[in-house]
């Protein structure tokens, strides 16, 4: 994937890669011969577009925040993120006009703080991040001082290829410098990137003709974005925490997800502004780019 544009234009960058093989029989062929079809989709980067983005990126804040998602005012977050458009991208299939596939951003907690999305998300975030030993031990106190922390906001639909994601990291990289050399507020001491992680649990499927089995061990985290295993490396605290809304509302979607064994949870990664340009390079090179 290309550099997405300069600061002062339109451009966009774009990356071609295969979707996962679709194999398919050919009728006259036997079991045993196989054809396979390989769909080539470009994925292009774009700034963001408050005539464009509004719906894309609140309906990708309210599958990152999960459950919790209705704690908070996503409009308000939409419209501050999408108004930010020289920091951060959308990724999107076609055209600039469609909806977004996936996004990231930062936003500075400090200069933004007065505002009521922010101010919601702090106070979530300092009361999650002491449910876990190493997020409490730092994230509760560095949130009510008055540095400059960048919140990392990022999401994409699940069956988005993970190659497309280090491009737009990178961009943010890019950006993030620009920004502070024409001296606007995105100089940080830390980023604190939200995410989500699950863990495997006893599937709710055909439970009723199932034995009770004896209490197990917590079994081990797992990513729905793959970088995050990698970026947790490089970080000062990282941790998980419970939903708020856990069990108080279902949506059909995180049914199936319960049913199948998948819990969710939130995952914070608080990262120190000096290591923050190795993590980015670390998830490059852990995911690869796509060529």
């Amino acid at each position: 994937m290309g550099k997405k544009r300069s600061r002062e234009t339109d451009g966009q960058g774009d990356v071609s890669m295969a979707d996962p093989a679709v194999d398919k029989k050919d009728d006259d062929s036997s079991d045993d011969e196989e054809d396979m079809d390989i769909v080539n989709v470009d994925f292009e980067l774009f700034n963001y577009d408050p005539q464009i983005d509004f719906h894309g990126v609140k309906t990708l804040l309210r599958q990152l925040l999960d459950v919790d998602a209705q704690l908070f005012d996503l409009s308000s977050l939409s419209d501050l993120i999408i108004e930010q458009n020289t920091i951060g991208s959308t990724c999107k299939v076609d055209d600039k006009a469609n909806d977004a596939y996936a996004f990231l951003t930062v936003l500075n907690l400090q200069v933004h703080r007065d505002k009521k999305p922010v101010a919601q998300l702090i106070e979530y975030l300092a009361e999650r991040a002491r449910s876990d030993e190493s997020l409490a031990a730092v994230v509760p106190e560095l949130l009510a001082s008055d540095k400059h922390v960048g919140l990392v906001l990022a999401e994409r639909l699940l069956n988005m290829p993970a190659e497309v994601i280090p491009p737009m990291w990178t961009c943010l990289i890019d950006e993030i410098e620009a920004a502070v050399e024409d001296k606007e507020p995105y100089e940080f001491t830390h980023y604190l990137v939200v995410s989500r992680a699950y863990r495997e649990v006893e599937s709710t499927l055909d439970q009723t003709e199932r034995k009770p089995k004896k209490a197990r061990e917590v079994a081990e985290l797992q990513y729905f974005h793959p970088e995050d295993e990698e970026m947790r490396k490089h970080a000062l605290a990282s941790g998980t925490y419970e939903y708020v809304k856990e069990g108080e509302f279902v949506a059909d979607s995180k049914r199936a997800f319960q049913e199948m064994g998948i819990k969710s949870c939130g995952l914070i990664m608080l990262i120190e502004a000096s290591k923050f340009s190795g993590a980015v390079q670390a998830i490059t090179e852990y995911v690869g780019t796509a060529t």
